[in-house]
């Protein structure tokens, strides 16, 4: 059951830290303030846009609408979106009367990430143990909005999900896993897929973390945003950059930039010119700014492990970020991004023929030429 918290203000917390207020002001913008404690020993949670410093902070009305964009990355995405307006509609509630801090309460404990939110709505616990035929199952009901007697489990286990295709976490071997399922667009092999490009990716020297092809079919990874019971704080382009992810609005060539700028670390940067030509060459064109993530641990940020990596269409059949201004961009845009950004050639170009050499045989698996 959900039940109504106070919603004149809410706290966040980081771990066992408050991090601090965050409230809608009469306009429906949010404002933010970090608390006394951890302004003395925190860190900036959003470094562009909410310096860790004394005052409050009123955010921008987009891309976000109204929320900042450290907390909007908490938030899910299409699949968690439409889970929740089903749960609000059965528990009795408009989801069109819901604010942005009564979706973070939604969220509460539950999100990617270490920001929590408090007080939380309520759900009850449901312990049900869910085959993965089953939850493939309810999905498709749900897609199809049927009714359903699992409503509330599947919506427990989405947490709050980013991105459109229908996903589930899960403890598997005593660990976080992501599983995602096939949403009506897709193919029906879309998870074989996901992982063939996952295993191509590691080849090509792109950091990610475990994945697995469950029963044949359901394509699996392991979270990377908690580790020995500690959460770590993630924090998406998107949000870091204030860049929307529903339609085109960064280039590789600012993506790359601000990595640096964040991270102060060529390798960082040069992380992202590596994932860049692999989307370039398996054409992943969903690259948009919410599947580029950093993540802030032992008191530095670092480019995330890589995530959301498969054939797809992106925007107009185009890469939804551009690269040097182009969606379908030829070789030597590629390198126009790595001169723009001031990466060291050689460095680049040795990329490019790793990753060149390590796409070979899964763009002729899927015929990708």
């Amino acid at each position: 059951m959900i039940k109504a918290p106070n919603t004149n203000q809410i706290k966040v917390r980081l771990n066992d830290q408050v991090v601090g207020t965050l409230a809608i002001t009469e306009n429906g913008l949010a404002a933010f303030e970090y608390g006394a404690e951890f302004l003395q020993n925190g860190f900036s949670i959003s470094p562009f846009y909410l310096p860790l410093r004394p005052g409050v902070f009123i955010a921008h009305r987009e891309p976000f609408n109204g929320l900042f964009g450290a907390f909007n990355d908490s938030l899910p995405d299409v699949w968690g979106t439409l889970l929740t307006d089903r749960m609000l509609k059965k528990e009795g509630h408009n989801s069109y009367e819901i604010n942005v801090l009564q979706r973070l309460a939604l969220v509460g404990t539950t999100g990617n990430g270490a920001l929590t939110y408090h007080p939380d709505w309520i759900l009850e616990k449901n312990d049900k143990n869910i085959e993965l035929a089953q939850i493939a199952g309810e999905v498709n009901r749900i897609l199809q909005k049927e009714e359903l007697s699992e409503l509330g489990a599947i919506y427990q286990m989405a947490g709050s999900s980013g991105g459109a295709r229908p996903k589930v976490t899960m403890k598997i071997d005593g660990e976080g896993w992501i599983i995602k399922f096939p949403a009506a667009p897709d193919p029906q092999n879309i998870g074989e897929i996901e992982y063939q490009y996952s295993l191509a990716a590691k080849k090509c020297g792109i950091e990610m973390t475990e994945t697995r092809l469950f029963e044949g079919k359901y394509f699996g990874i392991k979270r990377f945003d908690k580790k020995e019971n500690k959460r770590i704080h993630v924090h998406s382009a998107s949000g870091l950059l204030y860049a929307s992810h529903r339609f085109p609005s960064l280039d590789y060539t600012e993506l790359i930039k601000a990595t640096l700028a964040l991270t102060k670390n060529m390798n960082e940067a040069l992380k992202i010119f590596r994932q860049m030509v692999f989307n370039v060459l398996t054409f992943n064109k969903d690259d948009h700014a919410k599947n580029f993530s950093f993540i802030y641990q032992n008191s530095e940020w670092k480019v995330s492990p890589a995530y959301d990596l498969v054939l797809s269409q992106g925007f107009n059949g185009q890469h939804t970020t551009t690269i040097a201004g182009k969606g379908t961009p030829e070789k030597e845009d590629l390198f126009e991004v790595s001169k723009l950004t001031g990466l060291p050639t050689r460095k680049a170009n040795k990329i490019y023929d790793e990753v060149f050499e390590g796409t070979q045989s899964l763009k002729k698996t899927y015929k990708l030429y």
